[in-house]
This record gives C-alpha cells, sequence and structure tokens, in this order.
C-alpha cells in the first residue's frame, strides 16, 4: 500500500538570504544552507514543487535572469531546472518583489533523471505590479534531462546581471522545495 505525502525538502534556512550584488555570471543567491533532495528519494511519478521570493535593486536599466538550479551542497551549478527569459529591469529599483514558482512530474529515474515541468516568475516592476513570464521560456526547456536521482541533488535559486554594480542586487527572502507524493 502507497502512502502519498506532501514532504518538504531540507535542511531549512533560519533567516532570509544575503544580498547579491556586483556579479554577471549564474549564481545561487540562496538563503543558506541550500535544499538537499537525498539520493533515491524522487521516484518515478513523483512531483517536484518550487517557490521562491525576494526582492531586488538596480541602477540604471539592466538586464537579469531568474532561475531554479541544481547541483552540489557546494553551490556548484550543474544545470537549470527553469531559466526566465533574460528581463530588462526599471531603473532605479528599490526592494521591488519579484516571486517565482515551478512544478514538475519525474517521468525518469536514475543517472539519466528525467523531470518535466513548468512554472512562471512575477518580475516586480514597482513596489505595486508585477510583470507575469514564463519559466522556462521554450517548450523544449520544459523538460529537464540528466537529473541524477542516485545522488544527492542541492536546489536553489539562480539569478544573473547583465551589468555589474553594487546597486545591482537581489534577495531571496523565501524559498521553498517540497516533494509531492
Amino acid at each position: 500500500m502507497d502512502i502519498y505525502l506532501c514532504e518538504p525538502v531540507g535542511p531549512f534556512p533560519t533567516a532570509a538570504g544575503g544580498q547579491f550584488d556586483t556579479f554577471t555570471t549564474k549564481k545561487s543567491v540562496d538563503p543558506l544552507p541550500v535544499s538537499v533532495i537525498p539520493a533515491g528519494k524522487l521516484r518515478q511519478g513523483s512531483k517536484l514543487l518550487l517557490r521562491a521570493r525576494g526582492h531586488y535593486g538596480t541602477t540604471g536599466t539592466p538586464n537579469l535572469t531568474f532561475g531554479f538550479w541544481f547541483g552540489t551542497r557546494a553551490l556548484a551549478i550543474t544545470g537549470d531546472i527553469a531559466v526566465s527569459s533574460v528581463i530588462v529591469t526599471p531603473s532605479g529599483a528599490a526592494a521591488f518583489p519579484w516571486e517565482m514558482e515551478w512544478e514538475g512530474i519525474v517521468t525518469a529515474v536514475g543517472t539519466a533523471g528525467t523531470i518535466v515541468g513548468q512554472g512562471h516568475l512575477k518580475q516586480g516592476t514597482s513596489l505595486t505590479a508585477y510583470s507575469v513570464f514564463p519559466i522556462p521560456i521554450t517548450a523544449a526547456l520544459r523538460t529537464v534531462a540528466s537529473f541524477d536521482t542516485t545522488i544527492e541533488r542541492a536546489v536553489g535559486v539562480s539569478a544573473t546581471w547583465g551589468t555589474s554594480s553594487g546597486s545591482n542586487l537581489i534577495v531571496v527572502n523565501e524559498f521553498a522545495a517540497l516533494i509531492l507524493n
């Protein structure tokens, strides 16, 4: 007899994440410690739900790309789960909110595990308004291939700025990973 549950993926951060700025290559911007899916935890038919919220700030109108990643506890990103399009941010954003959610179903397990999913990004265009973007940005990218389920996999939030500046910053206030059934 199977039991169907919703299980949060720990370990759990005890505070909001730090401020990340002055970078132009994809990096983890997560509160620590990052969530880690144990080896063998995902099975065919399991669903994975990722949710994150935070804020960002800008100078000028730099490009920003949001995403969910998978990799190692050491914050080495080995693959993308879902990535937004390159977004031109508003000038002088000051703590504008953002939210991102993605859900997928595990269709294959093992060293060549596969997850198929999609979601959305709400990017604050002011303190009180959002623009909404699909993630990932193409139908082909909805399939996450090479997600090895035989080893532990850290999951988290990534960001990439188009211009390095101390004023171009991003903060993740909350991140949650859930395994459904």
